[in-house]
């Protein structure tokens, strides 16, 4: 009896949420959008809007110290989480790289929560790091945390997650700087809208696991507001 209800529960993870009937085009341009504005993108993204625009934050900060900075975000948010899946993937902890369930999610998870943790860590510790930069590493630790917690009910969107970590920390950059914000303000908004859009158009997500995605970014990046 216990052996056919895992059968029945693995079953009904590896069901795909049905995909309506969108034209060709559109499905390419949302697997495109997929995987430009990737969970494991977003954070690099943002660290360079930040030295970018607000380059005044950063100065003790020569330009290669600057460049330096993104790519250790690179490292930590797309590096090490990209290699440590694929490890799972050839060591048969996940069965497929894209996660496409929600038993495959826990372990990566778990993994990336331990590499974002770091990152918090080092940003709070080193006193030239800029107190956003700081916000924005515990946000994407938090994010993770209820990403994993949400897990355990939903296969919550995690390009939703990292689209409103996004959006909101985009939002918190015009409310705490004298630049106007209102363009990117603006922008990060269409663009939350696009990814969580694509994640439906490809059939990925239900529309609740969107919204949670959403909630639990905006809510990391509020919460970590709070204690930095």
């Amino acid at each position: 009896m216990d052996s056919h209800l895992e059968a029945r529960k693995e079953n009904l993870l590896k069901i795909k949420v049905r995909r309506p009937d969108y034209p060709l085009s559109v499905r390419i341009l949302a697997k495109l959008v997929s995987y430009v504005f990737h969970p494991l993108f977003i954070p690099v993204y943002l660290s360079w809007l930040i030295v970018s625009i607000q380059s005044h934050l950063f100065p003790s900060f020569s330009s290669w110290e600057k460049t330096l900075f993104i790519l250790r975000f690179g490292i930590m948010y797309i590096l090490f989480p990209l290699v440590s899946v694929l490890l799972m993937k050839a060591l048969g902890f996940i069965s497929s790289i894209h996660l496409t369930t929600q038993r495959d999610r826990v372990i990566p998870y778990v993994v990336s929560m331990i590499y974002y943790w770091w990152m918090w860590y080092v940003t709070n510790n080193r006193a030239e790091v800029p107190k956003d930069c700081v916000t924005l590493s515990l946000a994407i630790f938090l994010a993770s945390v209820g990403g994993l917690m949400a897990n355990i009910n939903m296969k919550v969107s995690m390009h939703a997650i990292a689209a409103g970590v996004m959006a909101a920390f985009v939002m918190l950059l015009g409310l705490s700087q004298d630049v106007n914000y209102g363009i990117y303000i603006s922008l990060s908004i269409l663009l939350a809208g696009i990814i969580c859009s694509s994640r439906l158009v490809e059939g990925n997500h239900t529309s609740r696991e969107i919204y949670w995605g959403l909630f639990i970014g905006v809510g990391s990046l509020i919460v970590a507001t709070k204690f930095t």
